[in-house]
């Protein structure tokens, strides 16, 4: 590498939210990320593609430390060392993730799962029953609105569409204040009109935090209109707006062409 290449990686780390730098990893001989390396600036919202076992889900272990990697940097925030720190220190820097799989209160109202959420470490009764504050109720309520579920703000979350569950997730996340938003496949399952209201979210969020998106939906990473990271064998095969990457021969060939 030379002056002007250390220069230009100097400068994208410096004005980065999440750069991910010679990351490797291997299980009983799998390497599942081979010399990954991207970045994400600020207020991006990015989609991150690849076929199965292109190594999306380690990517994401590894950043919110449930995977540590043999190799490579993972810096938050330009200078935090995110290699050197477990789950639970990595959510309370302001890295929240979503999996695929719905995770709510289903006993428990819609208001009351952003509550609980909200609860700074206080056990459910003690937050079911805390005094909001004016601060609170207008976080939550803003909240409502941004996930678009004001309307069953008293129904219970057992009875809520699966994609109102993905929703309400978001939203529970939103409540912890994240700077940086990972979110796994967040539309599989999910209506064509659910799928739709999901990009607006996504893309509504993306104008006050940082967001990653990993998914398979094309229809879906096309209504994101973002910036795309192409992945295959653990490290990035191509990336840029999606119509680009789709005429990449090397993505048609392994990815979108099968």
């Amino acid at each position: 590498m030379n002056a002007s290449d250390k220069e230009q990686v100097k400068s994208a780390k410096s004005e980065t939210i999440l750069y991910v730098d010679g990351v490797s990893v291997t299980f009983d001989g799998f390497r599942a990320l081979n010399n990954l390396s991207f970045y994400v600036e600020p207020g991006e919202l990015r989609a991150i593609i690849g076929p199965n076992g292109a190594g999306k889900t380690t990517m994401m272990d590894i950043i919110t430390g449930k995977t540590r990697p043999d190799t490579g940097d993972v810096l938050f925030k330009s200078e935090i060392d995110l290699t050197k720190m477990d789950e639970a220190e990595i959510a309370n820097l302001g890295i929240g993730r979503k999996f695929q799989k719905p995770t709510v209160f289903e006993s428990h109202t819609v208001f009351d799962n952003l509550l609980l959420a909200a609860s700074g470490g206080r056990g459910v009764f003690q937050a079911l029953f805390h005094r909001l504050s004016e601060a609170e109720k207008i976080k939550i309520e803003k909240t409502l609105v941004t996930i678009m579920l004001e309307d069953k703000r008293d129904e219970m979350a057992a009875n809520l569409s699966h994609g109102q569950k993905q929703w309400l997730e978001i939203g529970m996340l939103l409540m912890q204040e994240p700077e940086l938003l990972l979110v796994d496949e967040p539309v599989a399952g999910m209506t064509d009109s659910e799928t739709e209201e999901t990009a607006k979210l996504l893309r509504s969020i993306a104008k006050e935090y940082s967001v990653v998106v990993v998914e398979h939906d094309m229809e879906f990473v096309r209504d994101l209109d973002c910036k795309v990271t192409v992945l295959h064998e653990g490290s990035v095969l191509a990336e840029g707006r999606l119509d680009h990457v789709q005429k990449d021969p090397r993505v048609i060939e392994v990815y979108l062409g099968r």
